[in-house]
């Protein structure tokens, strides 16, 4: 597992990391995880113990064994930086390249938790690989037998649905995007606006969703779909690391709040539907592989539960599903590693290319279809720029941090619920939450 540590600008540009801007009189933290502690050649532990032993003219702290690292000329083991080590892919004694499997066993490294790798013959003396290897967080993940527990705890409940005269509605949808749990709103109390993101304030949220899913059903199939950043991040930093969260929630609460809001959802509905297909988007730039832990665990909860109910946990940035003459193209917005800027809110020429070629690629045109995403915390449903889809940037669930309140506005936030017809065509059933002190929220009624 890595390990956090305070670091100046100039320790933090030596070490390779993207400096941060200090937020309070200390300096950021940075994550050392488990390539960079290899790669750098960094003690396994954060204790003072492990870095004086590495670094043996340190001084008390790790910032000043830092400081002296950063001053010397030669890396622990004395590797010279301008004649860096390389690790050889070539087998002198074969005369042949090493692959990636032998390349491993020769410098003992772990095969099983590498996530991708390329080649490079000539980029020093020696040809060599670059390695990416998978986070100890992400191995913990894969390593926890979610069935096993579920089986001991948990009794498989089957049941019929009365059947419902749904007429000319084939299905509903629902959709929601930016839970944010544990986000802290108002972290000294001085936001703008203030306002609460809490355990009971996620509840009342959840039992209103429930309210208008059931309230307004039409169909005997439905779809909910989790646009992403479920949570909102893990050790108080986003999933791409360097951006730092007040948060009212540790990582153990973030993940009982969260499971306990999607397992009770499915609990309320369950009964009332034939077929239910949860689609959660697993890629975004907030939740990430704690995101995909949390949504992990309610698919084995809930399908080992329920014969009816489909979980789908969607780690693609982009993604589509379909039902009758619809298309669903869906999306966090913004990924977990390569977009800096992600999907806009309103539409560009280059984003509509996009989304275009995807349409192309997977021979979608036949369908209607809609491009679904979240990220923006804003509501804007786009049905003219483009001939070929709909671009529907859905509202944040959650109300706005004081980032938000601060660089924007108040803004609101809210879901929205569909009935779709046979032919295609639907009915809109949005709702918009009031700003959470009141703990109310109010229909929109477009018929006048």
């Amino acid at each position: 597992m890595g390990y956090h540590k305070r670091l100046s600008p100039l320790e933090a540009e030596k070490l390779g990391f993207e400096v941060k801007p200090k937020t309070d009189t200390k300096h950021p933290q940075y994550y050392f995880n488990n390539s960079i502690i290899r790669r750098l050649h960094l003690p396994s532990t954060a204790t003072d113990t492990a870095w004086k032993t590495v670094f043996k003219n340190s001084s008390t702290t790790h910032t000043e064994v830092l400081n002296e690292y950063v001053k010397n000329d030669t890396l622990p083991n004395d590797y010279n930086m301008d004649k860096p080590f390389v690790m050889s892919a070539w087998d002198y004694e074969k005369g042949q390249t090493l692959n990636i499997d032998q390349f491993c066993e020769k410098y003992n490294m772990p095969r099983e938790d590498v996530t991708s790798y390329k080649f490079l013959p000539y980029h020093y003396s020696e040809p060599t690989y670059h390695i990416v290897f998978k986070d100890t967080f992400e191995k913990q993940i894969e390593e926890i037998d979610f069935e096993a527990i579920i089986k001991k705890h948990i009794t498989p409940y089957h049941f019929k649905p009365k059947k419902k005269d749904t007429g000319v509605f084939l299905f509903d949808r629902a959709v929601y995007t930016d839970v944010h749990t544990g986000m802290n709103t108002n972290e000294n109390g001085y936001s703008l606006y203030g306002g609460k993101w809490d355990e009971d304030e996620i509840n009342n949220r959840k039992q209103i969703l429930i309210k208008h899913i059931l309230e307004n059903q039409k169909g005997d199939t439905l779809f909910i779909d989790d646009l992403g950043d479920f949570a909102d991040g893990y050790d108080g930093e986003t999933v791409r690391k360097g951006h730092s969260l007040p948060q009212n929630m540790d990582n153990e609460k973030q993940f009982d709040v969260g499971l306990n809001f999607k397992i009770g959802l499915i609990e309320a509905i369950a009964p009332h539907y034939s077929k239910i297909i949860c689609n959660n988007i697993c890629d975004d730039n907030h939740a990430g592989s704690f995101g995909y832990i949390i949504n992990s665990a309610f698919k084995r909860f809930i399908e080992y539960r329920y014969t009816h109910i489909i979980v789908n946990n969607i780690r693609k940035f982009i993604d589509h599903y379909f039902y009758g003459k619809n298309c669903f193209i869906i999306t966090h917005g913004k990924d977990g590693k390569n977009l800096k800027f992600g999907f806009k809110p309103v539409l560009d020429t280059k984003q509509i290319e996009k989304i275009d070629n995807y349409i192309k690629e997977h021979k979608l045109y036949d369908y209607i279809i809609e491009f679904s995403k979240g990220d923006s915390h804003q509501k804007i449903f786009d049905e003219s720029t483009s001939d070929t889809f709909d671009y529907y940037n859905y509202p944040a669930f959650s109300p706005s941090s004081n980032w938000v309140q601060t660089n924007f506005k108040i803004g609101f936030s809210g879901f929205e619920f569909f009935n779709f017809k046979e032919d295609g065509s639907k009915i809109h059933c949005p709702y918009k939450f009031t700003w959470n002190t009141n703990r109310t929220g109010e229909n929109i009624d477009y018929s006048h």
